[in-house]
């Protein structure tokens, strides 16, 4: 969380370089509704962060070992945007998390049907 916070911060001093640059434009913060560029709803944010997190974790299971999805990309500009891209914040943190806990699952689930003979390679 400090490491989004502290891009956040460093995302902002680099846009506020920029004359007429105004925070009201989202520094890149994520939102649903009035917020989103498309003007998604809630619902359609929530389906596309938990299925889009779900797709990515379950390739980066197949790709490596002991590994996770870090969801706090969204939370840096927010600190700094505050009002909606905080208020909004809690979709783009349960979605991934749910979304992440399909993933593993799926995978689980798929890779123990697997023959023992074809299975994965054991980490080092």
């Amino acid at each position: 969380m400090a490491g989004a916070i502290l891009a956040g911060a460093v995302l902002y001093l680099i846009a506020s370089g920029k004359a007429g640059f105004d925070i009201a434009g989202g520094l890149g913060s994520d939102g649903y509704g009035a917020h989103s560029p498309g003007g998604y709803s809630l619902l359609s944010g929530f389906v596309c962060e938990l299925v889009l997190t779900a797709g990515f974790l379950f390739v980066i299971m197949g790709a490596t070992t002991n590994t996770s999805v870090n969801s706090a990309r969204s939370t840096g500009p927010a600190v700094f945007v505050g009002g909606w891209a905080l208020a909004q914040l809690w979709l783009f943190w349960l979605a991934p998390i749910l979304g992440g806990i399909a993933g593993g699952l799926g995978y689980r689930w798929l890779m123990s049907a697997e023959p023992a003979s074809a299975g994965a390679t054991a980490a080092p």
